[in-house]
């Protein structure tokens, strides 16, 4: 994770990649994590316009540097302000770098620590990261918000089938509950009867696999899933 004394370095790179992202509009609004829509900033000039290398750079660097600047000195100052601490983690986010993220996640939850939406955050940031015990903790927590949230639970049973040394017992018997909530989760059925398939259970695995079929024949995984039962 980033220490104090390497502020200024990381927000060279993060300045460096956000410019990149010409049209990007996390600045001007709040930045929903992993969903930062881009917008198309071409417009015509007319015949007498001056060419477009002449004018102030059209991505706004200037003014993108000091706010990536200002976003980030501000939360590292402010520690009790959740809002700063949560746009400085999203305009991490934005340009998967993950590490950063998740320390000012890490910072918002010490204010808020029963957010569900961040609580969920910070299970997909460690998730992305394959840091999958602690998923498992922050998913544990935000299910104890919200319960029967499928697609969290599903994501919680994710953490016991991809860590090492997996756990498909425990990732089967997670995405069964998830199914008691929505018997028609299509991700989770799918999830259930891979696991299923890789703990040899075929039987199971057969019955798993015709709910999904049910629920979208054209899922891509279920001609896979055949070849293997």
């Amino acid at each position: 994770m980033n220490k104090e004394n390497s502020l200024y370095g990381i927000i060279g790179i993060l300045i460096g990649l956000i410019i990149g992202y010409a049209g990007t509009n996390y600045i001007n609004g709040s930045v929903t994590a992993s969903r930062v829509n881009t917008a198309n900033n071409s417009t015509a000039l007319p015949p007498d316009h001056p060419p477009a290398s002449q004018p102030k750079d059209s991505t706004g660097g200037n003014d993108v540097q000091g706010d990536v600047m200002g976003v980030i000195q501000q939360a590292r100052n402010d520690t009790s302000n959740f809002d700063v601490q949560m746009k400085a983690a999203d305009l991490f986010v934005q340009i998967n770098r993950k590490e950063g993220a998740l320390e000012f996640y890490e910072r918002a939850v010490k204010i808020k620590p029963n957010e569900f939406d961040l609580l969920v955050k910070l299970g997909d940031t460690t998730f992305d990261l394959q840091r999958y015990e602690e998923s498992e903790k922050w998913y544990e927590q935000a299910l104890k918000i919200k319960p029967k949230d499928t697609t969290v639970r599903m994501d919680l049973g994710l953490t016991y089938y991809l860590r090492s040394p997996r756990n498909l017992d425990r990732a089967i018997e997670i995405y069964q509950v998830a199914l008691n909530s929505d018997p028609r989760h299509e991700k989770t059925l799918q999830n259930l009867t891979q696991a299923l398939i890789d703990k040899g259970d075929k039987s199971a695995a057969a019955t798993a696999l015709k709910q999904l079929e049910q629920v979208n024949p054209g899922n891509p995984a279920i001609a896979q899933f055949r070849s293997r039962l």
